[in-house]
Parts: C-alpha cells; structure tokens; sequence
C-alpha cells in the first residue's frame, strides 16, 4: 500500500492534462476521448452489466494465474467482490469504450476476461470484434453468462492459458487495432506478452497495459516498454499505461491525468 501511494504522489508531481501537451495526436486524444464529456447510450450497457455482477452473491471458485490478490485471502470468492475489488471500474470501463470508439476499433484482444466488465466496454462499440482469452473456468462461466445476456455476440471468449492462445493467434498472422493486457501482474510475464504480441500490432495499433504502478517489478516492465524501438508514444495514467506504434511520431513520453 505504501508502495503505491508513494508511486500516486510521483504521478501526480510529472502529470499534466491537455495544456502544453505538443503533440497535435496526443492533444486530439486527450481533448476529444480522454476528456470527450459526451453521454455516450453505450454507458447504459455497461453500467447495467456491471451492476448485475454487483448484485450477484454466487460464490465461485477462482484459478489466479497471476501475481495473486491484495484482497482476497481464499480463491473461494462471490462474485460481487470480484466485481468491486477486482473488476474495472465505470469510470474506466467508459474511457475503455470512448477509446475503442474514438480509435475505430475493428479488432481487439483482451488478455483476462475475469467477468467480462472491459469486456462489454470494448464490445459496446458493435463494430468491434473482440477475443477476450481468460484462464479461469468458472470466471470466465459467469462471463460467458452476461455476455450472451446482454448479447454482446462480438465476443468470442476462450478459455485457456494465454500462452497457448496467443501461440495461436501470432501462428494465424493476426493482426490487432487494440490490445488490453489485464492478466498477470508479474514483470516477465508482462514482458513476455508483449514481445509476443508484437507482429500482431500494426502503425495505428494500441497496446493498454492495466496496474503499471502495481508493484516494483510492474514499474520496471513499464519502463522497458516505454524504451522498446518499436514504441513511438506512450501515455501514464497511473492506472494504465498505453503505447502507439506509429512512426510518423517523435518518441515522446506523457503522463496525463484522467
């Protein structure tokens, strides 16, 4: 808890909003998505589909392949506290969408579907196709359950360690315009991924890399990919941290209040 306190201060010394920001695709970013003050009827589906997980009291067994949980003490779990503690909450699940909105999506991949919530914000845009992989069975039987009740039939959800997964897609020459990183907090896995991930990216893709100021080690994941040759932008939100490929831009780094 220190840890990320101190980190949250260090944020806030280096953050900006849109002012002196000198990139005119940053600026555009920030003013008309990240600040985007619309009422979008998408918030209605994804407010919904989060408050019935907040509702729901079943009690399931979870499969952590990750860096584990700061709440829970038992992988015995009810749902609404995964949903609380563990899911996005609506103030990003909004940003989620405004950005697959504001980027014209067409294909994305999610790495941790937990209950689908991120999932439902990136597939509110019904242009969007999303493969959402999670490695848990019974999480992601409750996600699968919400998405085929609020017919987010641009889902396709699989269940299956990542590695395996991703093995797959880059084998099919996939190619991705988002990429939403949320399902193991470690420093190599997290590095892992991302080189993997690589030649699926083309020159407008974006990567978002969920808990960057989680712990030491994720910090240090963030810095290297921050440095990557491949990374033209990236953007500290504290939260997340997202990297755009295109080379007609500057390597510049930003950290911006959301």
């Amino acid at each position: 808890m220190y840890f990320q306190l101190r980190s949250y201060l260090n944020f806030l010394l280096k953050s900006q909003n849109q002012h002196g920001l000198h990139s005119p695709f940053v600026y555009d970013l920030v003013t008309k998505c990240f600040y985007d003050k619309s009422n979008y009827e998408q918030y209605d589906l994804i407010k919904n589909y989060r408050n019935d997980l907040l509702r729901n009291k079943e009690f399931i067994e979870v499969t952590d392949f990750g860096a584990g949980s700061r709440v829970f003490k038992s992988n015995k779990r009810p749902v609404f506290s995964i949903a609380k503690n563990a899911g996005i909450t609506l103030h990003r699940a909004k940003l989620l969408y405004r950005l697959t909105n504001y980027l014209k999506v067409d294909k994305a991949l999610e790495l941790g579907t937990s209950l689908g919530i991120a999932s439902s914000a990136i597939a509110a845009n019904k242009n969007t196709g999303l493969i959402s992989i999670e490695g848990c069975p019974e999480t992601a039987n409750i996600a699968r359950q919400q998405v085929q009740k609020y017919q987010l039939n641009n889902i396709r959800l699989r269940v299956n360690e990542f590695e395996a997964e991703l093995d797959l897609l880059i084998r099919k020459n996939q190619k991705f315009d988002l990429v939403y990183l949320d399902g193991n907090h470690q420093k190599k896995a997290t590095l892992d991924y991302f080189e993997k991930l690589l030649p699926s990216a083309h020159n407008d893709s974006i990567f978002i890399f969920d808990d960057i100021h989680w712990s030491e080690e994720m910090e240090e994941a963030w810095e290297e990919i921050k440095l990557h040759p491949k990374v033209q932008v990236s953007i500290d939100t504290f939260q997340w941290g997202l990297v755009f490929f295109r080379k007609e831009q500057v390597k510049q780094h930003f950290t911006i209040r959301v």
